[in-house]
């Protein structure tokens, strides 16, 4: 795998610049689910990214070989895009990372999910400490006491 060099002398710093590009991990998985993919097929699975975008992203990722380019000798030209070994092994821990990131998003919404039940009780008890009673008394609302 080549990665471009850190300032800081850390692999890890220059694997996750390579990563951390607009729609990167998005490609990676699109190519992780779907295997080899051509070039419009991976831009239709993902609406949003322009041609531009999505070429350079192919490129960086071809550049630190974590993806390779292949193209049939067609006419047209035939291209496709796969992960390689090392993006396969890449992949495999995105998988876990992804696992974490939807375990913590349960997380967070069952605290959210808790906070917005403890607003709602909180308000259901204050209206019923004060109930507000409505009749309808020649086509408006009145407040019964």
């Amino acid at each position: 795998m080549i990665l471009p060099p850190s300032t800081f002398g850390c692999p890890l710093d220059s694997l996750l610049r390579v990563l951390a590009g607009p729609w990167t991990i998005y490609i990676l998985c699109r190519l992780h689910k779907n295997g080899e993919t051509r070039f419009g097929q991976l831009k239709r699975q993902m609406p949003g990214i322009s041609s531009k975008m999505l070429t350079e992203r192919l490129r960086s990722l071809e550049k630190a070989e974590i993806i390779f380019r292949h193209q049939a000798p067609t006419v047209p030209p035939q291209v496709t895009y796969g992960l390689t070994t090392e993006g396969r092994e890449l992949t495999t821990i995105l998988d876990q990372i992804n696992t974490l990131a939807y375990r913590w998003q349960g997380q967070q919404t069952k605290q959210a999910n808790a906070k917005t039940r403890i607003y709602t009780e909180q308000k259901r008890t204050a209206v019923s400490k004060n109930p507000v009673i409505l009749s309808l008394k020649k086509g408006r609302a009145e407040r019964k006491k």
